[in-house]
C-alpha cells in the first residue's frame, strides 16, 4: 500500500477520530499556535460519553472548555505551564498545576512516569514522501507522538512546513482530520515606556556575537527594538515571536558567530501572527527541535556569549525569584527560566538576566520585596541569579553577600519603596547602616 492510500484510509471526521478517547484516557494536546482547535472542540463534545479523562498540555491558545465547571467528572486538566484559558480552573481546584522545567517534560513520557493514551496535534499536509510537519510547534509534542499508542492529527493546509526535527510520517499517525483555517495567533504585546527603559539596560549587557534567548511580553519585545546597533546576533531559545523578523531582515540576527548551529535560529516553537508563520515556512534559517534539546542547560551552555533574558513576578532582597505564582495562586509555570539561566551561567561569556519593572498594579506595589508573598514559589534560587535589571538600573548578585545583594536591589527599586526595603533590611541585619539618602 502506498503512503497516499494509507493516508486516505485513515481520514476521518473530528467526531469519528475522537471516538478513540475513552473514559480514563490521558490526552496530550499540542500547545501555542499549534493548538488543534478543531480536535479540541470534538474532544469537549465527547463529554457526555466519557468520565475521568485527563487533559495534559502546556500553554494552549483558544478556549479550554474542558476546564469549565459543567465538565467536572468528565475532564480534568493537568497543566505543565498555565495560560490564561486555564488559570481560573486551577485556582478553583478544578484543574491541576505541575511545577516542572520544560526541559524535563518529555522525560515523563519516555520514562513511563506519565504514560499517554492519545495525542492531539496539528500538522501540515504531507509532502511527496508522506511526511507531515508540526510547523509552528514541535515543543514536547513530537516526542509525545512517539510514545502514545493513538495519535490524531489535524491536517491544516495553513500550517507552515518548518525545518529541523519537525516531521512525522503518515504511517505513525492513527487518524487524519483535514481542515483549512487560520492558525491561532498571539499578537505582539505593546510595550510601555517602563518596558523600554528596562530594555535599554538589558541591551547594554548584550555584546556583538551574542546568542539570545527571549520570551514573550513587553520587555522581550522592547529589548529586540533596542538591538539595532548590534552585530552578528544569534538565536537559541525555546520560543520567539514576530519581533525577530525585522532584526533578521536587517542582518543583525544572522547566527554567523554562533558556536553551536552556526547560521541557524534554533527554537522549539513560535508564538506570533500570520506574518511569522509565513516567514518560517520552508525557511532554512530556522531549525526547530524538541524542548528537551533546546532547553537542555548543557546544550544551552555550548553557545558562547549566551544571553538569557527572563522575567519575574517578585524578587526578594536576597535574590529569590518568584515567577510562576501570586502567593499560593499558580499563574504560569517554571517554563525555561532555570534551563536557560543555568545554561547561560555556564556559557563562555554568558549573561543570565532577570528583567522586570520595579513595580506592579500601576506603580502601587514594589516587585522588589522584603520577602516573597506567603505561598509564592521560588523558581530561580538566589544562588542562580546573576543580573537583575529594572528601569532604574542593573544589579549584579552572583557571589555577593546578603548585605551586598540588599544594597544592590534597593538601588534599582522604585524610589518610593526604598525606605521600606531598607528598614526591613536593617531589622533583618542584612544592612548595618542607612543608605536611602544616598540613593534617592
Amino acid at each position: 500500500m502506498s503512503w497516499q492510500e494509507d493516508y486516505r484510509s485513515r481520514q476521518m471526521t473530528p467526531e469519528q477520530a475522537l471516538l478513540a478517547v475513552a473514559s480514563g484516557s490521558r490526552v496530550w494536546i499540542q500547545s501555542g499556535c499549534g493548538t488543534p482547535s478543531t480536535l479540541v472542540q470534538a474532544l469537549v463534545a465527547r463529554a457526555p460519553h466519557v468520565r475521568d479523562v485527563e487533559v495534559v498540555h502546556m500553554m494552549t491558545l483558544g478556549s479550554a472548555d474542558y476546564t469549565r465547571p459543567e465538565y467536572q467528572g468528565h475532564f480534568r486538566h493537568r497543566g505543565l505551564f498555565l495560560g490564561a484559558n486555564v488559570r481560573e480552573a486551577v485556582a478553583q481546584g478544578r484543574a491541576d498545576y505541575t511545577p516542572i522545567f520544560l526541559s524535563e517534560i518529555e522525560g515523563l513520557f519516555t520514562s513511563g512516569a506519565l504514560p499517554l493514551d492519545v495525542v492531539l496535534m496539528q500538522v501540515s499536509p504531507p509532502d511527496p514522501h508522506g511526511f507531515v510537519s508540526l510547523g509552528t510547534t514541535v515543543d514536547c509534542t513530537l516526542t509525545a507522538s512517539r510514545f502514545a499508542p493513538i495519535v490524531i492529527a489535524e491536517v491544516n493546509e495553513r500550517m507552515p512546513r518548518t525545518h529541523g526535527d519537525t516531521f512525522a510520517h503518515v504511517s505513525r499517525i492513527s487518524a487524519f482530520v483535514e481542515t483549512s483555517h487560520p492558525l491561532l495567533e498571539l499578537p505582539t504585546e505593546p510595550f510601555t515606556d517602563i518596558h523600554l527603559r528596562v530594555a535599554r539596560h538589558v541591551a547594554s549587557l548584550i555584546p556583538d556575537g551574542a546568542t539570545l534567548q527571549t520570551g514573550i511580553g513587553g520587555i522581550p519585545e522592547a529589548v529586540l527594538t533596542c538591538l539595532g546597533d548590534k552585530h552578528d546576533l544569534g538565536i537559541h531559545t525555546e520560543m520567539f515571536s514576530d519581533g525577530v523578523i525585522d532584526l533578521i531582515e536587517a542582518g543583525i540576527i544572522n547566527g554567523e558567530r554562533k558556536s553551536l548551529h552556526r547560521g541557524k535560529a534554533v527554537a522549539a516553537f513560535v508564538l506570533g501572527t500570520s506574518r511569522l508563520f509565513e516567514f518560517i515556512h520552508e525557511n532554512p534559517l530556522f531549525e526547530f527541535r524538541s524542548i528537551s534539546y533546546t532547553n537542555d542547560p548543557f546544550v544551552v551552555s555550548r553557545n558562547d556569549r549566551m544571553v538569557a533574558i527572563n522575567s519575574a513576578l517578585q524578587i526578594d532582597l536576597t535574590g529569590q525569584v518568584c515567577a510562576d505564582s501570586f502567593g499560593t495562586r499558580p499563574y504560569s509555570g517554571f517554563g525555561g527560566q532555570i534551563d536557560f539561566i543555568r545554561g547561560a551561567a555556564r556559557s563562555k561569556g554568558g549573561i543570565p538576566i532577570i528583567a522586570l519593572p520595579s513595580t506592579a498594579r500601576g506603580g502601587s506595589v514594589s516587585r522588589i520585596v522584603p520577602f516573597l508573598e506567603p505561598g509564592g514559589g521560588v523558581v530561580t534560587s538566589r544562588a542562580d541569579v546573576h543580573y537583575v535589571v529594572t528601569e532604574h538600573g542593573i544589579a549584579y548578585l552572583h557571589g555577593k553577600t546578603l548585605r551586598e545583594r540588599a544594597e544592590a536591589l534597593i538601588a534599582i527599586a522604585e524610589p518610593q519603596f526604598r525606605q521600606e526595603l531598607e528598614d526591613f533590611a536593617l531589622r533583618s541585619h542584612y544592612l548595618e547602616h542607612k543608605m536611602t539618602a544616598a540613593l534617592v
